[in-house]
């Protein structure tokens, strides 16, 4: 079993979408994501009626890891809803790109899953060329 496999089955236990009231559903979204010492964290999404509260998983995994581990560095992501990325799947919106870039300058280089079947994987930078915030990190 690779990587990408053990991150799958251990996102896949966070994919039961649940209405958590009227206002409020959870996960359908779920994702997995590889901490720099090699730790998995996972996460799932959870949105709001009014927005304010929407919360992607990956957004969702990405504190997890900082939360529980102190850690900023991912080097893997997996996302998906009931079936694993394939084709150009599994990207993470642009609250999500912007959230790890601004985590840590080192996932720029962290790699997203986009097809399971060939693990075909795309890393963050590529989905954020000329990235506005490379001055912050150069003082």
């Amino acid at each position: 079993m690779d990587i990408w496999e053990k991150m799958y089955l251990k996102a896949k236990t966070e994919y039961h979408p649940e209405e958590v009231s009227p206002f409020i559903d959870a996960h359908h979204v779920v994702c997995a994501i590889e901490a720099e010492n090699g730790e998995i964290y996972t996460g799932f999404c959870i949105e709001g009626a009014s927005g304010v509260i929407n919360l992607c998983a990956e957004r969702v995994a990405g504190l997890n890891m900082y939360i529980q581990s102190g850690q900023t560095v991912v080097k893997k992501l997996i996302a998906f809803r009931d079936n694993p990325p394939s084709g150009n799947g599994g990207m993470p919106c642009g609250a999500c790109r912007e959230f790890f870039m601004q985590l840590s300058a080192q996932n720029k280089d962290m790699e997203i899953l986009t097809d399971f079947e060939t693990r075909k994987t795309i890393k963050l930078i590529d989905l954020l060329p000329g990235w506005w915030g490379w001055k912050r990190y150069k003082k």
